[in-house]
């Protein structure tokens, strides 16, 4: 995982959870991480990381991830491992 990818992972384990997270800065740390992301109806996305699979709305029309996801996601990672 490169540095970029790196820092998005430590801020969605940031204490207190970060409200300003770019969904697309997620999107491309779980791709590196090995996820597979499936595209859904309307925002929605599947994200499949090893034996996990969790459903997701992408943010819109604010690019950035609100608390309860970013909540979500680290909920996601530690479960899959991260």
């Amino acid at each position: 995982m490169n540095k970029k990818y790196e820092k998005t992972r430590e801020r969605i384990f940031a204490n207190p959870v970060p409200a300003n997270i770019k969904w697309r800065d997620i999107e491309t740390m779980l791709v590196s991480l090995g996820a597979e992301i499936e595209e859904r109806a309307g925002s929605r996305i599947v994200v499949k990381l090893g034996n996990e699979v969790q459903v997701f709305h992408r943010p819109h029309p604010d690019p950035d991830t609100k608390k309860g996801a970013v909540t979500a996601m680290r909920k996601f990672l530690e479960k899959a491992g991260v």
